[in-house]
């Protein structure tokens, strides 16, 4: 049976290659979250560089940005697995040391400027109420004005996640074995791109939906209006007879 061009009963040859898929799936989570990671701490250190007066911090932070930022992942992967580690350890790493690095310091100049805006969308009163008291910089930064800034971060840094996820299959010009590297197999194998690169699609469209909805959860865990179920029912028990009694 044929439809567009989709041949239905190819769907047998790809769940015969379900390990490898699922393989792929555990590589690209596996990538994608310590992408992230180094991306996330990378990117805070840079974006509190971007705030610094010191222009010794301010430029190489700029510049750090600017290059990332200015260049496809693609080249910067590219770069690092085929120049700068060979340059530095005399031999590739492979795909995975490379993905995480490429990945890591991708993130890291998008995160910098999801954090530096985060930040400066404080009001300056919060942390000249926090020196007023008797605060360090540092400690009012860390204790004050970060979990403000915080909750203001998630929904951006929730897109730059799916985005590092979507982008993880770049790899696969260094062969990672990720979810777009099984389809590339199966299409080999079979000569057929509608099915197999069809199923690649899918997954990772499953994978963004789940991220989506992690983020939502956190999002509004995290709110200022959020109240936990348990809480809703001591509310709810509490107006009820409140309004008993005014009866």
């Amino acid at each position: 049976m044929e439809f567009l061009g989709i041949r239905f009963e190819m769907m047998e040859n790809i769940w015969s290659y379900r390990e490898l898929f699922i393989r792929g799936i555990w590589v690209t989570l596996g990538l994608t979250a310590a992408g992230y990671v180094g991306g996330f701490i990378l990117g805070l250190i840079v974006g509190l560089g971007k705030l610094s007066k010191r222009k010794w911090i301010y430029y190489p932070a700029k510049y750090y940005v600017d290059f990332f930022r200015g260049t496809p992942l693609l080249v910067q992967i590219l770069l690092i697995h085929t120049a700068l580690i060979p340059s530095l350890f005399g031999h590739s790493l492979g795909y995975f040391v490379t993905g995480v690095l490429a990945l890591s310091l991708n993130s890291a100049a998008y995160n910098a400027e999801i954090i530096r805006a985060g930040i400066q969308s404080i009001d300056r009163g919060q942390m000249e109420a926090a020196r007023s008291l008797g605060m360090p910089h540092n400690t009012a930064m860390k204790l004050v004005i970060l979990p403000q800034a915080f909750r203001r971060m998630i929904p951006p840094l929730g897109n730059e996640l799916i985005a590092l996820l979507k982008d993880s299959s770049l790899l696969m010009v260094i062969a990672a074995s990720d979810i777009l590297y099984a389809g590339k197999i199966v299409a080999g194998v079979y000569q057929r791109f509608w099915e197999p690169y069809l199923t690649v699609a899918v997954l990772y469209l499953l994978l963004t939906f789940a991220c989506g909805k992690l983020i939502n959860y956190i999002e509004k865990r995290f709110s200022n209006s959020y109240v936990p179920s348990s809480r809703r029912s001591i509310f709810k028990m509490r107006r009820s007879s409140m309004g008993g009694g005014l009866r």
